[in-house]
């Protein structure tokens, strides 16, 4: 099946000023999306997500490399009807209402006005908008104008999605929200392709990664696949304990630190673990919980961008 998303050494390169200095924003990108997955493009600012993005969308020319959406060619501006685009800072005219913004939207789509208000319907309960359509934009909060945003990367039915940091600047409940509809894409079928940093997000919907430093791809694949499942460090509760034992188990354990009623210890070592069990038993300590500590993606991440940096 030709993937969603296909690019071929991908590059691009801005010239500034009189002596036209080069700075490459992006180098030899290789990278397949294939349909129906959430793909979470991650990496710093500066990294190169956003120019990524805006080669895709056609919003800019690469320098070299090739890109194609559904096996078209981006050159091809048909390739891009089946496409859906959220950037990064979205900026509307503020003295439209969100209502009559989304009816100009499926106007460029050449939809007609029966099917831009059964869409729009759909749409503004989608993102949590109805009752708000009569606003105009320049009331919106930017909770509410990234939700009205994500409602016009929709209008089109798209097969593709494509969002710049579309949780950039919302609360959890806004960041929770666009993971959900996200996710109800991807059970549509759709294929969404976004950019973040806030790595606690990409791993809750992701299917695969890829971790962009300096304009180059360091690493693309699933999570389970790019993060070593061993565990980093195990947290132990323990309740009933005097001072004189917690000076006992100081050769045991990583570190000791004093909750309400309980003390929290870290083992670095899982082959530790034994010996503390076997010490409360003796000592006749209660273990409140055992809580293993695995690598996370942020942990990945991290370690990507200290190599890229040696």
């Amino acid at each position: 099946m030709v993937p969603a998303i296909e690019t071929r050494h991908l590059t691009k390169v801005f010239y500034s000023g009189f002596l036209r200095k080069e700075k490459k924003a992006l180098t030899d990108l290789s990278l397949i999306v294939e349909r129906g997955t959430i793909f979470g493009f991650l990496g710093p600012n500066g990294a190169g997500k956003t120019t990524t993005l805006k080669l895709l969308t056609g919003l800019i020319q690469a320098t070299s490399g090739e890109a194609f959406i559904f096996g078209k060619s981006i050159q091809d501006v048909s390739a891009r009807s089946k496409l859906g685009f959220l950037p990064e800072r979205p900026y509307f005219y503020e003295y439209l209402t969100g209502l009559e913004f989304l009816h100009f939207c499926g106007e460029l789509f050449g939809m007609d006005l029966e099917a831009r208000s059964k869409k729009i319907e759909t749409l503004l309960h989608l993102v949590h908008l109805k009752g708000s359509e009569q606003i105009p934009l320049g009331r919106y909060s930017k909770g509410m104008l990234q939700r009205v945003g994500l409602a016009q990367a929709l209008i089109n039915d798209p097969e593709l999605v494509i969002l710049d940091e579309p949780m950039s600047g919302l609360d959890p409940i806004g960041r929770k929200e666009v993971r959900d509809i996200i996710l109800r894409l991807k059970e549509e079928g759709k294929t969404v392709f976004f950019s973040t940093h806030v790595l606690s997000d990409a791993e809750m919907v992701c299917d695969q990664v890829g971790i962009i430093i300096n304009g180059r791809l360091r690493s693309v694949g699933s999570l389970g696949t790019l993060m070593v499942p061993k565990v980093k460090s195990i947290e132990v509760t323990l309740k009933g304990i005097s001072q004189e034992k917690i000076q006992a188990l100081k050769p045991i354990v990583d570190s000791i630190r004093p909750g309400d009623h309980s003390f929290l210890v870290t083992l670095m070592d899982e082959g530790h673990l034994p010996k503390l069990i076997a010490w409360t038993q003796k000592e006749l300590v209660q273990i409140v919980s055992i809580i293993p500590r695995k690598e996370s993606l942020e942990d990945l991440f991290l370690e990507e961008i200290k190599e890229a940096q040696l």
